[in-house]
């Protein structure tokens, strides 16, 4: 690694220091070695001996020829180091596809742009400095995700990272959709899309390891295929890898009989909650809303009043003629302040259906149906509707909302495995995890628009914003683990330490600006080195 000078200032004296890089591999990260040059006079490093003043060999002109941001990019090389991520894509890579890959990922995370700017963000970067020589064209970066997308790389490069996965971790699993306006991708289909930009998308599927809170494995899927349909895949892929034990926490749009069964018979422990689509779930249910709230099943959790009552389901499966009963252990929660947030929501929701059905006022060319659809939406199943005169006569239908209300501040949890209710409710709510990763890649990350034209291309840069999501929430868990979360997000820590920057002089050294405090305090949490 190439060595940088720079001033120190110390006790109101300026002093040069060549500062010089090693990868220590017991620590398994960048550190650094320094060494005096001499005082700062007039712009130069000069060795002072008692009162003897000898000019040092090197020559430094004060004034810099260009400046690279620095700072932002220790953490991220760093993380990269640590979770071998260099080190395994070198399996499958040259070593300039590395480091044209990295690159992309580093703007990826620091400053999303378009592929045709990767050259200018670039050359601003301390990168240049080490290596000016990167293909950064967006031709070449097109071919680069190209081939990377035509290869096996990113499923050869998860199973190696899915490894690293602990035994007994607790995995997190969901998906969403990634839209496109491209008319000229094939894996484009319409399905149940989450963004309701009405344009046709892409299925992403995300495992996260709740502990280490980072996304460990991805697929892609085209848009019309369910959630349900992904779920064997998955599991098979990362007992290919080698992750034999872990359970999985899912969110209810996986919860079907298939599911269960799935699960059970994989011996795969879980969490899902329960849909009231099954027969079974909806009698069971219905047992338990009265007799949760008795006072033998009455907890405390974060401070409120909450009733958990264990409930099993036996369900009656039938799979490819072979009867069967599918017997899952659960618990019926009961959260009173939930149940009053859901009504107020509920009824204020329904009367604003109902107001507007009443004001609406078609042309006669509309049918009245799909008007009423159009208005009330999700509230239709409530209401009672003519359509007389050119306007609709409304009434609430008591029944379907009795049944609505009665189910309110209600849910079943259901399980496998050894689990007490608050275990069980701890580790459901902590899925937000790969709730979040779905929001840092599609806002923080800038995923969405998919403006490739080529299919193996979108498949390449989902690789690419893959390794920078694993980046990103690896610096999220470290803030958070090392108390920087109280005053830092990670773009506000990655903007504060932009500050140190590397300047180059006249003369082709290279000199680091000097260390704020704030800047210092950050790398000493981090354990790192400007």
């Amino acid at each position: 690694m190439k060595s940088t000078i720079r001033i120190k200032k110390i006790n109101g004296k300026e002093y040069w220091y060549e500062d010089t890089p090693y990868y220590d591999k017991e620590k398994k990260q960048i550190r650094h070695k320094s060494k005096y040059l001499g005082k700062n006079i007039d712009g130069q490093p000069v060795k002072v001996r008692s009162d003897e003043m000898i000019p040092a060999r090197l020559s430094v002109s004060s004034a810099p020829k260009a400046a690279y941001f620095h700072g932002n990019l220790l953490p991220l090389q760093n993380i990269t180091q640590e979770l071998s991520i260099q080190a395994t894509l070198e399996e499958f890579l040259t070593e300039i596809e590395t480091d044209t890959l990295l690159s992309l990922v580093y703007n990826r995370i620091l400053r999303p742009t378009a592929m045709s700017n990767i050259q200018s963000w670039y050359e601003g970067s301390s990168l240049w400095i080490n290596n000016n020589k990167l293909p950064l064209s967006g031709q070449r970066i097109s071919e680069l995700l190209s081939n990377i997308g035509q290869s096996n790389i990113p499923e050869e490069f998860m199973e190696r990272f899915a490894a690293q996965i602990e035994p007994n971790a607790t995995l997190l699993y969901d998906i969403t959709s990634l839209s496109s306006s491209s008319k000229l991708l094939e894996c484009l289909e319409y399905g149940y899309n989450r963004d309701n930009d009405g344009l046709p998308q892409i299925n992403l599927s995300l495992v996260v390891d709740k502990d280490k809170g980072i996304p460990v494995r991805y697929d892609v899927y085209p848009g019309s295929i369910a959630d349900i349909s992904t779920l064997k895949n998955t599991i098979i892929r990362l007992k290919d890898a080698g992750s034999q034990q872990f359970r999985l926490v899912m969110d209810r749009g996986f919860f079907s009989q298939t599911t269960l069964a799935e699960l059970i018979d994989e011996k795969i422990p879980f969490i899902i909650p329960a849909t009231i689509q099954l027969t079974s779930v909806k009698e069971l249910m219905s047992k338990a809303q009265t007799r949760v709230k008795q006072a033998e099943y009455l907890q405390k959790h974060e401070k409120g009043p909450i009733f958990a009552m264990p409930v099993t389901l036996e369900h009656q499966f039938d799979l490819d003629d072979r009867p069967r009963i599918l017997k899952v252990n659960g618990y019926c929660f009961y959260d009173p302040k939930r149940e009053q947030d859901e009504r107020d929501s509920f009824y204020q929701q329904l009367f604003d259906a109902l107001e507007k059905l009443k004001g609406c006022r078609p042309q006669n060319w509309r049918k009245p149906e799909t008007v009423v659809q159009g208005v009330a939406k999700k509230y239709v199943r409530y209401l009672n509707w003519k359509f007389v005169d050119g306007q609709f006569e409304v009434s609430i239908k008591q029944k379907a909302v009795t049944q609505r209300l009665n189910r309110m501040g209600r849910f079943i949890l259901f399980y496998s495995g050894e689990m007490d209710w608050l275990s069980c409710l701890t580790m459901y709510r902590q899925r937000d995890a790969v709730e979040k990763c779905f929001l840092r890649m599609k806002n923080d990350l800038e995923t969405l628009p998919l403006n490739a034209r080529r299919e193996d291309s979108v498949k390449g840069y989902l690789f690419m914003v893959f390794i920078a999501l694993i980046i990103r929430m690896r610096l999220q868990m470290i803030l958070k683990v090392t108390g920087l979360a109280k005053q830092y997000s990670v773009e506000k820590l990655l903007l504060e330490l932009e500050k140190i920057k590397l300047f180059e002089l006249s003369q082709g050294e290279i000199m680091k600006s000097e260390v704020s405090k704030k800047n210092r305090e950050i790398l000493e949490a981090l354990n790192l080195c400007a």
